[in-house]
């Protein structure tokens, strides 16, 4: 029973060991593809970028030369595709080597060998490997994809723009002068506006001096003692003044008089 129980197990390991080598070499088989496939794709984006020249013949040669096998769609569309085969192929292997870790940990009380070990970490290593491989050439190739289309829609703003600068000027020198007429209506609008405002200002100065001079008025004819005894006194102030207008003017003859003789 032991023996056949050990027999069973050797089997297992034998067994997860094919699968591991089987699936080890497609992953193997599906990197180099991924990596032509990755190497493609950056010479077909290297020829997209590529300047156009004026020369029809030497454009024909050099793009028969240089032009890659698969066009963009197709290269991105296999891309993706490969990209997932690769990724459930490394989940199938990871899975394998669980189990191997699992079958060296329940084979029994009797500790696994060196050489069962050392072919354990060896799958290990070389599915570590594989995954690094991959997401590197991944990384790369999405690198390229994503500086690529930023570049192409630099590209197609610059030809948008191209196509449409003679419009977009005419368009510009109208919203200028639309600017200007703006400008000059808001101008005229603020100066009507002062304008309006000085009106309305002298307006209501006049009435307050007009106001003003009816209170006195009828303040004057409330008390017609008062207006008659400020009249008195400025008739009294011009005949002073008169008065020494003329004493002032006898001095001065007398002081002429006196200077001749």
């Amino acid at each position: 029973m032991k023996k056949t129980m050990m027999a069973d197990m050797g089997n297992l390991w034998e067994d997860l060991r094919r699968q591991a080598r089987q699936l080890e070499n497609e992953i193997d088989l599906k990197l180099v593809s991924f990596s032509k496939l990755g190497t493609s794709y950056s010479s077909h984006r290297d020829f997209d970028s590529l300047p156009l020249t004026t020369n029809s013949s030497s454009a024909q040669g050099d793009s028969s030369d240089t032009a890659p096998l698969l066009n963009k769609a197709s290269s991105e569309h296999m891309f993706d595709t490969m990209a997932m085969e690769i990724s459930q192929l490394l989940a199938k292997l990871t899975e394998i080597n669980d189990r191997m870790v699992e079958y060296t940990q329940n084979i029994g009380s009797t500790s696994p060998s060196a050489a069962l070990m050392h072919t354990l970490q060896r799958h290990r290593d070389i599915l570590q490997d594989y995954s690094q491989e991959f997401s590197k050439t991944s990384a790369n190739i999405n690198a390229m994809r994503e500086r690529e289309d930023l570049l192409g829609s630099v590209r197609r703003d610059i030809n948008a723009y191209k196509n449409s600068s003679g419009l977009n000027r005419r368009s510009d020198m109208f919203l200028k002068e639309n600017e200007h007429i703006r400008n000059s209506e808001r101008l005229v609008d603020e100066q009507i506006n002062i304008a309006i405002a000085t009106k309305e200002n002298l307006q209501s100065q006049g009435k307050l001096l007009t106001s003003i001079t009816q209170k006195v008025n009828t303040f004057a004819n409330r008390f017609p003692v008062i207006n008659s005894l400020v009249q008195r006194i400025n008739m009294r102030k011009r005949r002073d003044s008169i008065i020494i207008a003329v004493v002032i003017a006898v001095c001065i003859i007398l002081l002429i008089l006196y200077a001749f003789h």
